[in-house]
């Protein structure tokens, strides 16, 4: 069986990465669900393997919608951040579209969640 090619509607998620004397904040926007969290996934990843990058902050602020995918992708890339000796924080804001399904899956108290 072959599986069918998957459009990802760029339109869908921003996903920028901006460093500065502070360390590097990824913000993302949009819906971050099975085809769109491999790009999320991939640049907190490319993010964090960067020489002398100690801290990384992604901001979820602007995000819509967060299904089980975009969770594998934020606990991948804490994993990642963990093994290297670096810091992830989180930052969501009150947005119940984030905070809720880190709470409900017990991500909330493993993240670093910053308040805003």
């Amino acid at each position: 069986m072959t599986a069918l090619p998957i459009d990802i509607d760029p339109t869908r998620i921003d996903v920028r990465a901006a460093t500065s004397s502070t360390g590097t904040t990824v913000s993302v926007s949009g819906e971050v669900d099975s085809t769109t969290a491999p790009g999320l996934r991939n640049c907190l990843l490319e993010v964090l393997a960067r020489p002398g990058e100690t801290t990384v902050e992604v901001d979820l602020r602007e995000v819509t919608f967060l299904d089980s995918a975009g969770l594998s992708a934020l606990a991948t890339a804490h994993r990642a951040a963990v093994a290297a000796g670096r810091v992830l924080q989180m930052r969501c804001g009150t947005t119940r579209a984030v905070v809720r399904p880190l709470q409900i899956t017990g991500l909330w108290t493993v993240f670093t969640v910053l308040d805003d």
